[in-house]
């Protein structure tokens, strides 16, 4: 229980969702332009630390039809190409990536760079 309750005094810190939000954002950002160099559409949405990625050309993805329309095969081939980088997505557009606290901005970074390798390939 007290590992419960300091879990939820640190959460309620205004600092910790700044952080997540921000690290969101940025990891999100560096995908959506690295798929932009590999001549690859794609568009996110992202709240606090929750984020989706979208093979799409849509500017934005809000509602289940757009999703939907998504190109679901190239996100099973990027999904598996992260997993053979070492890094693990939500297996499915249709599903939320989550930042953590824990995250680095060196994980953000890595996370980016294999993004980037793997979309090239696609």
């Amino acid at each position: 229980m007290a590992a419960g309750m300091k879990t939820l005094t640190l959460a309620a810190q205004d600092a910790v969702h700044k952080n997540l939000d921000a690290k969101a954002k940025r990891l999100v950002s560096g995908i959506v332009a690295k798929a932009k160099e590999a001549g690859i559409a794609m568009t996110s949405n992202q709240v606090g630390g929750m984020f989706g990625l979208f093979f799409s050309d849509e500017e934005k993805i809000t509602r289940f039809a757009q999703v939907s329309k998504s190109d679901q095969e190239r996100f099973k081939k990027f999904f598996h190409g992260m997993l053979d980088e070492g890094v693990y997505l939500a297996p499915s557009a249709f599903e939320a990536g989550f930042v953590s606290a824990a995250h680095t901005n060196d994980d953000i970074d890595a996370t980016i760079e294999a993004a980037g390798r793997v979309l090239n390939t696609l």
